[in-house]
């Protein structure tokens, strides 16, 4: 993991944004005490894993339509 302060890291943007790209992560410091303040790593996508029903295992199940849609609003029960 390469570490560069946010100076290199502003004047190298394309060439930083190619090297996460292939997998590499950096670490952006600043300051004269070079402070981490982040890091950059590649975006991966997650695969959600099957969640188990707990107490209802074996007892219930539960299944959504493929054409099942709801609102952020509906889901938060505004």
């Amino acid at each position: 993991m390469k570490t560069v302060t946010i100076g290199e890291f502003k004047a190298n943007l394309s060439a930083f944004a190619e090297k996460i790209e292939q997998g590499e992560s950096l670490i952006v410091t600043k300051g004269r005490k070079k402070k981490k303040i982040f890091k950059v790593s590649p975006y991966r996508e997650k695969k959600l894993a099957k969640r188990k029903l707990g107490l209802l295992k074996n007892k219930a199940s539960v299944r959504f339509a493929k054409d099942f849609k709801m609102t952020t609003e509906e889901f938060l029960g505004s």
